[in-house]
């Protein structure tokens, strides 16, 4: 039971989707066998590896003990720094060695021919053996005089590397003889980047107060001097095509060109990435510059602009702030629509990532938003998103998404099929001010969108025009007199569901608009809702933390669920209608059976579940959380494992605290695994007899027991048109059973050589079974004689029956011995149809024998008596059954 605490009984959690990167700079790497450039990035505690040509995911590496806090890379190997240790990886995914000795955490690597030269935060620099793992020099630096911030090879420098410092000074050294070859007084300026010019001797070097210069280390002068003014540059490097082309990025997002030969700026991207420029690399040979970012996004860029400036090329890139909003959008159960809290929607596939997709960011006014510049963008942008709503059906034709934005009363509408932000901006006519948007529906067909707003008033649009198309209510336009928890609409489009502060749920016809038909009066104040169109069953998350479900057809409310301790942030119905999930602000995903009311399964989280979407071919749970990027998928283990739900008590169980799903499939530590524990469900096994006073039948086919009757009628069916071939006779010393087929008697020999015998066993003529049956003295050993009858074909149990005959080698005892074990299993009440086929065949059998012979008559009057009470006993139980469907139809 410890092991099943530790886990939900539906969910296992499968991957995380919309991870591309992290605030590290990416590693570029070239291979020559592939003859395509490899860009690895950080995504946390794993690196994703992307190739250039289709800027597709083509691995993902092992989990870390902690997040990555820099990278870097040779031709054989990827190097990433977690915590104190450093991790050389082959092929992206195969750990190949392990770097340890630094006391604090790494944060800059440079490999350097056969070592790695590392730098903790102690200031302290380390320099390693990569094939041996061994320490080959530890140098320490003073904190206070030169705490190292930049690390660089000039090339054609034998075995130095220039550090710079936050104090503005560099150094030279020379790591083989560990010596201090040169020491820079610098520009009393901390020194962000230093980066190798493809002139010899020179190198740029980017202060903190904006300057930028290119410096001959070999003869220490300034070759030139910029000043940048658009934010402090974070990152740097050159064009390795021929092109005399500096390019900075700054913190602000900024990337500028820099014209190294008339020394002025060339052109610039304001606003290349909506967060610090982290990484910042022109490819070999190409004209193709890579850039990412903290805003979760990895980019590819191509000088072909007329200015020399260059365009977005390609892209991949995730949420730049936490998503709050998750819904699956599609039939096929492929493709989610997620909303992030930086006003942008994405869409998400569950099957590869290069199908992921950005619609854009909400603006107020798209076409504006196109014609301006990057850094004019800003006043037009709209609110992050809080409420969604879609529908396919007209997908080809108009918008089929609305959404609604934070403090808004404005609702936007969006075209899958374009991927972008669509035509219409959704504003009612004569709204007052200080009014907001609280909730939307888009109908079944595609046509209409029903919003609801602050003030009560409900109001419809065409999603195809954008036109207003009327109102509900009749007093100043009011629908309720609170404002709008939730609106919905039925399949058919003929009703409209609106439930408001007011404590009302008020059902609508979707064209008369005038007052609703039914008002139902709530116990609780709803604070969200969400309708099964399919099912006709409308779920409302009560502000009491409870769930209410109502049956829209029957207008009643048909199951209450109580159980969560904080407010419920999201519902959803699964694809059968049989599931209801709920998450909480008390960090637990619930499962409710709708059917029978009852909580089946529950789990907990590190960070609250703020939006969930079941998939409509029930295989994931999708959800977002609180600080996270992603959009996690849970998978459903009911589709591919035997799973057996039973009703949870929250307070009487210790609630599994699950991990949130990471990119990779979890694998077990090899050290770890020892002996390899399945904990699996117990399959359920039904017990021989639910309970004494019902009949048991025992669950034998029909041909065991319903031919007994009728086997002279068998026998003359399946008689063969060829006489049978007589077998060979036994040899002399194997000694037989006297019966239709040919068996060696093997029991002869168990009896005990000391027990003398007044009639020899060779004379006698019982069969085994009636041996075994004349030695029963007690009820209890009847039993293994009806397990031998159970094995037995019908032609052997006529024979068994006729051969207990005394006429025919049996015997008056063995004949009572049978009616006693007919007698045992009437009154055990199992086995009914067996101890009544049994008894009819020793009834036709035997009817003379009886007659003549008093004591099997006395024993045949208690079978008697047993069967009567066997067989009164169901026929009560039929009869009853019989009077309530009658009394079902006459209703």
């Amino acid at each position: 039971m410890a092991e099943e605490n530790r886990r939900s009984q539906i969910f296992t959690g499968a991957r995380v989707l919309g991870y591309v990167s992290t605030h590290v700079p990416f590693v570029s790497r070239f291979i020559k066998r592939r003859g395509e450039t490899l860009l690895c990035t950080s995504v946390g505690k794993w690196f994703h590896t992307y190739g250039c040509d289709k800027f597709r995911l083509l691995s993902v590496s092992g989990e870390h003990p902690g997040p990555i806090t820099c990278m870097s890379g040779d031709s054989f190997h990827v190097y990433t720094a977690s915590d104190n240790d450093i991790y050389a990886w082959r092929r992206g995914c195969e750990l190949k060695h392990v770097y340890k000795g630094h006391q604090a955490p790494v944060h800059k690597i440079l490999p350097f021919g056969i070592h790695i030269i590392s730098i903790d935060e102690d200031n302290v620099l380390k320099i390693f053996d990569i094939k041996d793992e061994s320490e080959f020099l530890d140098l320490r630096f003073d904190l206070k005089h030169f705490q190292i911030t930049t690390m660089c090879h000039p090339p054609t420098y034998l075995n130095k590397i220039l550090l710079g410092s936050k104090q503005g000074q560099l150094q030279l050294w020379n790591i083989r003889t560990s010596k201090l070859v040169f020491t820079f007084d610098g520009w009393k300026s901390r020194v962000n980047v230093t980066e190798p010019a493809p002139a010899v001797d020179v190198v740029a070097i980017a202060l903190a107060n904006g300057k930028i210069i290119l410096h001959n280390i070999r003869y220490n002068q300034v070759v030139m001097e910029f000043i940048h003014d658009w934010g402090m540059v974070t990152s740097l490097t050159f064009r390795m095509d021929g092109v005399p082309i500096m390019i900075t990025g700054s913190a602000k997002g900024n990337l500028v060109m820099w014209d190294l030969e008339e020394k002025k700026v060339k052109s610039q991207i304001q606003s290349a990435h909506f967060s610090s420029i982290a990484g910042l690399q022109c490819l070999m040979s190409e004209p193709l510059m890579v850039t990412n970012s903290q805003d979760n996004s990895l980019k590819m860029w191509i000088f072909d602009m007329p200015d020399g400036g260059a365009r977005l090329l390609k892209k991949r890139e995730g949420h730049a702030l936490p998503p709050n909003l998750v819904r699956y959008c599609e039939p096929t159960g492929e493709n989610i629509l997620a909303a992030g809290r930086d006003s942008s929607l994405h869409i998400m596939n569950t099957v590869t990532e290069t199908f992921n997709k950005s619609m854009g960011r909400a603006s107020k006014n798209r076409k504006a938003s196109k014609k301006k510049k990057r850094n004019q963008v800003d006043s037009l942008i709209l609110p992050s998103i809080t409420k969604l709503s879609s529908c396919m059906q007209r997908d080809k034709q108009w918008d089929s998404i609305a959404s609604l934005h934070e403090n808004k009363y404005l609702t936007s509408t969006w075209s899958y099929n374009k991927i972008c932000m669509g035509k219409h901006i959704l504003k009612p006519p004569e709204m007052e001010k200080g009014v907001l948007a609280t909730c939307l529906t888009v109908t079944h067909c595609g046509n209409f969108v029903v919003i609801g707003y602050s003030n009560g008033q409900v109001h419809k649009f065409n999603m195809q025009s954008g036109i207003y198309r009327g109102h509900y209510g009749k007093e100043n336009r009011k629908a309720h007199k609170g404002a709008l928890r939730g609106v919905e609409t039925d399949l058919c489009n003929q009703r409209v569901i609106t439930v408001g502060a007011d404590d009302k749920l008020k059902f609508w016809h979707f064209k008369d608009a005038t007052s609703p038909y039914h008002v139902l009066r709530l116990d609780e104040s709803v604070n969200m809702t969400k309708c099964h169109r399919d099912s006709g069953l409308l779920a409302l998350a009560n502000e009491d933390f409870s769930i209410t479900l109502v049956d829209i057809d029957t207008m009643n409310v048909v199951r209450k669920f109580e159980g969560h301790i904080g407010k419920i942030n999201d519902i959803d119905f699964d694809c059968q209608s049989r599931w209801l999930v709920t998450s909480s602000m008390d960090c637990t995903i619930c499962t409710w059976d709708i059917p029978s009311g009852q909580l089946v399964d529950i789990f907990s989280v590190e960070q609250p579940c703020t939006s969930l979407s079941m998939s409509p071919t029930g295989d994931f749970l999708a959800s977002t959380h609180v600080g996270e990027l992603g959009v996690f998928l849970w998978a459903n283990k009911l589709l591919y494992d035997k799973v057996f739900l039973r009703p949870i008590d929250r307070k009487s169980i210790d609630i599994p605290r699950l991990n949130l799903p990471t990119t990779a499939a979890e694998k077990p530590d090899i050290e770890d695994i020892g002996v390899l524990e399945l904990y699996e469900e117990p399959e359920y096994k039904s017990p021989e007899q639910i309970s004494e006073e019902l009949l048991t039948l025992s669950g034998q086919s029909t041909s065991r027991w319903l031919n007994l009757l009728n086997l002279d009628i068998v026998k003359k069916r399946n008689k063969p048109k060829t006489s049978l071939t007589v077998p060979k006779s036994a040899p002399f010393f194997l000694p037989t059973i006297p019966s239709l087929e040919l068996e060696f008697d093997l029991e002869k020999d168990k009896l005990s050589s000391d027990k003398k015998l007044l009639i020899p066993e060779s004379l006698s003529t019982l069969t085994p079974f009636a041996k075994k049956l004349n030695g029963c003295e007690k009820s209890a050993d009847y039993k293994e004689c009806l397990e031998k009858l159970k094995t037995l074909s019908p032609s052997s149990i006529e024979a068994e029956v006729t051969s207990m005959a005394p006429d025919v080698g049996g015997s008056i005892d063995v004949m009572k011995h049978y009616l006693r074990m007919i007698d045992v299993l009437l009154k055990s009440n199992k086995d009914f149809e067996l101890a009544q086929s049994y008894l009819s065949l020793y009834l036709k059998v035997h009817t003379k024998t009886i007659s003549e012979n008093e004591d099997l008559r006395k024993t045949l009057e208690s079978v008697e008596e047993s069967a009567s009470q066997a067989w009164s006993k169901l026929q009560s139980h039929l009869l009853y059954n019989i009077c309530v469907v009658k009394a079902l139809k006459d209703m």
